[in-house]
């Protein structure tokens, strides 16, 4: 998969891959991922004061990792692939003036020593602009690529929420819960969900 870089500055020669923020910690800025918990009220079969009395424990209550979905199901790796695919022209033009500019500041740092001060003075304002032009460049494709990325991601949710919801009919769940600090195993039902989307 294409990598990307993320917002550095170039000078000091350091980057970090757009794609990896996509699957990591830009993922949590999809506004769709902070839906509520969906949950499916359970069909009242008995009168309330003996509804009240019932026990919590038979409850049934499933989980769904929504970034496991977002990175392992078959709609998501494919809009990532196709997603990278068109922004790859922008993203080797960009490489190429990352390099030019790296070529840049190496050549000053060797040269820099002879230089008068004058002309070093010119250089190094010349660097810091193309550093800014640059960076600016980068964002705007860091930021153009989040947003399609968001769109896509979008429809994923709301096919993922139609799974969910069609899982938990089927298997009588009174409950799915999208987040938690911690869950068993038992009531983690993503792998069901990643299947159903697969089969779309």
């Amino acid at each position: 998969m294409k990598q990307f870089f993320g917002k550095q500055s170039f000078l000091n020669g350091s980057h970090s891959s757009l794609t990896a923020m996509v699957l990591g910690v830009t993922l949590i800025s999809i506004t769709v991922m902070s839906q509520p918990v969906w949950a499916q009220a359970a069909k009242a079969t008995t009168p309330p004061a003996a509804a009240t009395s019932a026990s919590f424990t038979s409850t049934k209550v499933g989980f769904v990792n929504t970034q496991r979905i977002l990175r392992d199901s078959e709609p998501a790796i494919a809009i990532l692939k196709k997603i990278d695919d068109e922004f790859m022209k922008r993203n080797d033009e960009l490489q190429k003036n990352i390099n030019d500019l790296r070529n840049k500041v190496q050549k000053f740092e060797k040269d820099a020593p002879v230089m008068a001060e004058s002309e070093r003075s010119r250089s190094q304002r010349e660097l810091g602009n193309l550093d800014i032009e640059v960076q600016r460049k980068q964002r705007e494709l860091q930021e153009d690529y989040n947003r399609r990325r968001n769109e896509e991601f979008g429809m994923i949710v709301e096919k993922a929420n139609a799974a969910i919801k069609r899982i938990a009919e089927q298997e009588n769940f009174d409950i799915i819960i999208q987040d938690a600090i911690t869950v068993s195993p038992r009531v983690d039902i993503t792998d069901q969900v990643i299947q159903s989307l697969a089969k779309k």
